[in-house]
């Protein structure tokens, strides 16, 4: 097994390490950022896909890669990890439809609550022991599961007509628009901007550019915030108007 993941705080990323850990003692998981990434699925038969869920959907930037490369899908046994604030109903499950679709047989799915990564919105902040405290359970919950898939009964979280529904009228209902299009409502201060460049190089999307010694966004952001999570001078808002806090997920570990 190998693993795929996109990460925006490094909360997906550190989960599919610990997966792959336990599994079979690799580290072998690489991101759809990678160039090697495709030859890696062409060359693998069992896989397991980690990502953050958005508003109970999958980031635009993943579900471009996995509908770009459909034809890579036909017959892999797929295993989902979904990250989340707090709740997602099928987190999971909207990639297993999709990726079903292209002829990908679906072993399992696994959800797992890890830090808020959304810094500028105030509604799901914890206390810095609080979010140690997820992380260990989610530890635990990865345990639990890689031995599941051992004794051939993998978790089926976030998949079937039950979740579906959680999801569909939990959020995506509402708030799925959000995901469906790349956003152009990234916001750089340019008052506190000192254009060090550092958000240019971390945006997955090509999104952010260097004019004039200030940073400036264009209209294909993915909502990762990697570039608030790490600006400098929190000059960079997303969802909302300050950033409040700056989440890493090194922080909790």
């Amino acid at each position: 097994m190998i693993g795929i993941y996109f990460s925006g705080t490094g909360n997906t990323k550190f989960c599919m390490d610990k997966f792959l850990t336990e599994y079979n003692n690799s580290k072998n998981i690489f991101s759809i950022e990678d160039k090697c990434t495709l030859d890696k699925i062409k060359n693998n038969h069992e896989i397991v896909i980690g990502y953050p869920v958005q508003y109970s959907n999958i980031p635009k930037i993943l579900r471009d890669y996995v509908t770009s490369n459909q034809y890579i899908w036909k017959g892999k046994k797929v295993f989902i990890i979904a990250t989340m604030g707090l709740f997602s109903g099928d987190g999971a499950g909207i990639l297993a439809r999709l990726l079903n679709s292209y002829g990908a047989v679906i072993s399992g799915g696994l959800h797992l609550k890890m830090p808020d990564s959304i810094g500028d919105v105030k509604v799901l902040k914890r206390s810095p022991e609080k979010n140690k405290e997820l992380v260990m359970k989610a530890e635990e919950k990865i345990h639990k599961a890689v031995h599941s898939i051992k004794r051939g009964k993998p978790p089926q979280e976030g998949l079937g007509i039950g979740y579906h529904l959680a999801g569909l009228f939990g959020q995506r209902l509402y708030f799925g628009w959000k995901t469906k299009r790349y956003t152009d409502k990234l916001k750089i201060d340019h008052q506190k901007c000192i254009g060090c460049g550092l958000c240019k190089s971390l945006c997955p999307m090509g999104n952010i550019s260097i004019k004039s010694g200030l940073a400036v966004s264009s209209d294909k952001c993915t909502m990762c915030y990697r570039c608030i999570s790490k600006c400098p001078k929190q000059a960079i808002t997303l969802l909302g108007k300050r950033v409040i806090e700056q989440n890493e997920i090194n922080q909790y570990i």
